[in-house]
């Protein structure tokens, strides 16, 4: 068995949304493919310390902000990696290619440059994912208040809505599902459809109970798969079946779970410390808190009452 070789990896990004690559040079393993900036973490560093050293020294600029996101592993011929992604979305200096052929600013759903170094491609899907999740709530604010509400978000730039309604009978649950995935497509928006114990054949967005996550044994069809967790063995789960996303709590006092402690930003970090997938904090969050989720390894928040404040007539 190789050993394995742990790397620090930014995504450095800009206030658009676009994010940083280099191209590899002619005389490097994989020549001219592209990348995310890091290195290798030296002895006595944390993953951290070598992003901070490696950014200053490939790219001359000192970080500033920086996240904890995702931690993915590869196997090259040459080495088995274990890659520890921050995003960096402050710095100071100007980018420089000291080690690249080149530097390029990328958006995920339209990359313009190529190959990708294989470690490094999954984390483009990972990136197209919003960072602000709403959950429907029909069954309290009623069917056509909730589809007002809903259109309103999205003209205001929502673009990832959990659709979440155990408590609508089930006539009134497809009128309701129907008209809101119609709504999130003609937005361009991601419109996952809440799972019950029977997977719908062709469904291409679904979001899965914990109780049905742990039943599986594959990654159930669709272009976007996700679930909700609880714990750290559900998480793995998650993470084993190849999901896009899970989403974790309760991390903050909330009406809806009186009487249970909430997990604390502390410990939604420990659940999610090294995970190959992207994790939404949700329970008792607001907007407010999206710094202090994503500076706890949050890949953004998800909300319920919270998504609809402010948006009712």
């Amino acid at each position: 068995m190789k050993k394995i070789v742990h790397v620090a990896a930014a995504v450095i990004t800009r206030q658009d949304g676009s994010f940083l690559l280099g191209q590899r040079a002619a005389e490097t393993f994989y020549p001219n493919f592209w990348e995310f900036p890091g290195g290798k973490v030296e002895p006595g560093e944390t993953p951290y310390q070598a992003l901070v050293r490696e950014l200053q020294e490939e790219l001359g600029i000192t970080v500033t902000q920086a996240w904890p996101w995702i931690r993915r592993e590869h196997v090259y011929k040459h080495a088995h990696v274990s890659l520890h992604f921050f995003e960096v979305s402050g710095w100071e200096g100007e980018p420089q290619g000291h080690v690249h052929s080149a530097l390029a600013w990328q958006q995920a759903d339209a990359l313009a440059v190529g190959p990708m170094l294989p470690a490094n491609g999954p984390i483009l899907k990972a990136l197209r994912l919003p960072r602000v999740m709403a959950i429907t709530q029909a069954a309290t604010y009623g069917i056509s208040a909730q589809l007002e509400m809903l259109d309103r978000a999205l003209a205001d730039g929502l673009r990832l809505v959990q659709l979440r309604e155990p408590g609508l009978p089930a006539a009134e649950r497809t009128v309701f599902l129907t008209a809101a995935r119609a709504q999130c497509e003609a937005a361009g928006a991601i419109g996952v459809c809440n799972e019950g114990d029977a997977l719908t054949p062709g469904v291409a967005e679904r979001h899965l109970p914990a109780r049905v996550l742990m039943r599986l044994r594959e990654r159930p069809e669709g272009e976007w798969v996700g679930a909700s967790c609880h714990n750290r063995a559900e998480l793995e789960q998650a993470a084993a079946l190849g999901l896009d996303y899970a989403v974790l709590g309760h991390v903050l006092p909330t009406p809806s779970h009186v009487g249970q402690p909430p997990l604390g930003w502390a410990g939604f970090a420990e659940r999610v410390a090294g995970l190959s997938l992207p994790v939404f904090a949700i329970g008792g969050v607001t907007p407010a808190d999206m710094e202090i989720a994503r500076a706890h390894g949050a890949h953004g928040i998800a909300m319920m009452r919270g998504a609809w404040e402010g948006l009712r007539a």
